[in-house]
């Protein structure tokens, strides 16, 4: 008879617990964190859309759609979704080598695979993959971010960016002589601000405190509310057209955002391209999987809603990048700071991620024409601050309290996705985690002697007898061939906590030597584990004594 397989996931969002009991007051706070985060979200959408090599509207119409679907069909009560950072590089490189078709079929590629693996049940596998390796990639694409900004951050004539980051290092420092000084005016006062407008409204600020004690600045205090990506966007943008800076903008760029919905437009599907498109659709999902995941934990540890559900986060973030790419946009996956954000505001369930979502939507529908006069310059230091707050930077200094192990996964992680890419980087991650794994396993069991006579031979085994261990066995079956009388071994597995079809053979091949010389080999203070495989094997009945 065929096992079973398991039971599939079922498609229950978060939305449908968190509506029952629902109430004004929760719906007044999901309404002003929603409509915050829809503030909030408006720079960074155009931003990781431009960085990406595409138009802003296409991180707009993501951070929109994919942000709706992600809330109302989502695992979590607060978790914000739509264009990240971490996608910039990924959806960078897939642009410049398959084109903007190819990347709207792998996002939708990326998608089916996402809800499969929601569906499936297999979304507690992500939590599998080591933090060194989660922290390596994290902060090889901050850097990588970085890199890609400082184009437009310098205000540099260059026409092409390459992707790879030499030929990224190799265009900058052959057009540094274009240097724009206004641009780069404009970029630092940017990143100054970001950095400065949250302690300047810090709790225990010396600033806020006197303002605190005027009655006549409730004007100036409101302002504490407003997110810093929007006051520096707005101020700078303002700053460079009364001006007339010459810094080029997203109107001389991109011509604008177009003021009306996104079309509806069916990406050119074959097969023959979806096979080619693997490699790309594989990164999309994974990090999408992966991003969203963390995001959600994150989320766990900042909330008092219910744990999130995989599965269900998974099979939304599957539904979100198949529907995307039919209105023009970019992967999408849980993010981070939007979350935070979120739960800051006072959010209360999923409706507040649909606010943000209808918020954005109505700035865009609006006040597009207002976009034309952002300078690009303040754009690449919002990401140059996002990429900042990205990366796990005191990990570095933290290495030298960890083993070996640890700083080799991390450091080469790191090391690649910035020189590579970031599939080869969790591929190879991955694999050195496995390796070193199966080291320290190795290292752990042992084989020790415990009593020795002419006709008996006694061992206690420590740990697991896998495919690492085996050779741990070999000094036993010389001991026994050296034997100038027929020896009888006794193996104590009262400490032997696993055993697999490997470490089995290693015992059936001590067998045949002790038996070849006349003795009988023994094992005894089995568990259950060694004991169902030995008993399943037979090899039970041909040991002399299996207890």
């Amino acid at each position: 008879m065929l096992p079973s397989l398991p039971p599939l996931a079922p498609f229950r969002p978060r939305l449908l617990q968190d509506i029952q009991g629902y109430n004004r007051d929760k719906l007044a706070r999901d309404v002003g964190a929603g409509a915050t985060v829809g503030i909030v979200a408006l720079p960074l959408a155009m931003a990781f859309a431009i960085a990406s090599g595409l138009k802003p509207e296409a991180g707009l119409w993501t951070a929109i759609i994919a942000g709706f679907l992600i809330s109302a069909l989502g695992g979590t009560s607060t978790q914000i979704g739509g264009p990240a950072g971490a996608f910039i590089v990924i959806v960078y490189g897939i642009v410049e080598r398959y084109g903007v078709a190819n990347l709207l079929i792998a996002t939708a590629s990326a998608g089916v695979l996402l809800f499969l693996l929601g569906l499936f049940r297999l979304g507690t596998l992500v939590r599998y993959v080591p933090v060194s390796v989660v922290i390596g990639f994290t902060n090889g694409i901050a850097v990588l971010i970085a890199l890609s900004q400082v184009r437009d951050l310098l205000g540099l004539d260059i026409a092409h960016m390459p992707a790879s980051f030499f030929g990224q290092t190799g265009a900058i420092a052959s057009h540094i002589g274009s240097l724009n000084p206004f641009a780069l005016g404009l970029g630092a006062l940017c990143v100054l601000g970001l950095f400065i407008w949250p302690r300047l409204w810090a709790a225990d600020s010396q600033f806020r405190r006197q303002l605190e004690s005027l009655d006549t600045v409730s004007a100036l205090k409101a302002t504490s509310r407003l997110p810093g990506p929007v006051v520096a966007l707005v101020t700078l943008t303002v700053l460079a057209w009364a001006l007339s800076l010459p810094v080029e903008t997203i109107g001389s760029r991109f011509n604008g955002i177009p003021q009306g919905l996104p079309a509806f437009e069916l990406p050119d599907f074959s097969w023959e391209t979806v096979r080619l498109l693997v490699t790309p659709t594989l990164t999309i999902a994974l990090l999408g999987a992966v991003e969203s995941l963390l995001c959600a934990r994150v989320a766990d540890q900042l909330s008092d809603a219910p744990k999130h559900d995989p599965n269900q986060e998974l099979m939304a973030q599957g539904v979100a990048n198949a529907v995307v790419p039919f209105f023009g946009g970019m992967p999408a996956t849980g993010t981070i700071a939007r979350t935070v954000t979120n739960i800051r505001s006072g959010a209360a369930s999923p409706v507040a991620g649909m606010v943000h979502a209808l918020t954005l939507a109505a700035v865009v529908l609006l006040a597009a024409p207002l976009a034309f006069h952002i300078p690009l310059a303040v754009l690449a230091g919002v990401l140059l601050f996002v990429a900042w707050n990205m990366g796990e930077w005191r990990e570095f200094a933290r290495l030298r309290q960890f083993s070996n192990h640890y700083r080799l996964m991390l450091l080469s992680t790191f090391g690649v996705t910035i020189v590579f890419d970031l599939t080869v980087a969790v591929e190879l991650g991955l694999v050195l985690a496995v390796v070193l794994f199966v080291r320290r396993q190795s290292e752990i069991f042992r084989a020790e002697p415990t009593g020795r006579t002419d006709e008996q031979a006694t061992y206690r085994l420590y740990g697991s007898l896998f495919f690492g261990a085996v050779a741990k066995m070999d000094p036993i079956v010389a001991d026994v061939e050296r034997s100038p009388t027929p020896l009888n071994v006794l193996l104590d597995a009262s400490q032997l906590i696993s055993l697999d079809t490997t470490g089995l053979d290693a015992l059936e091949q001590l067998h045949k030597a002790v038996h070849k010389r006349g003795g009988h080999l023994g094992m005894v203070g089995l568990h259950p584990q060694p004991r169902s495989l030995i008993e399943r094997s037979g090899f039970a009945e041909r040991l002399h004594t299996c207890e």
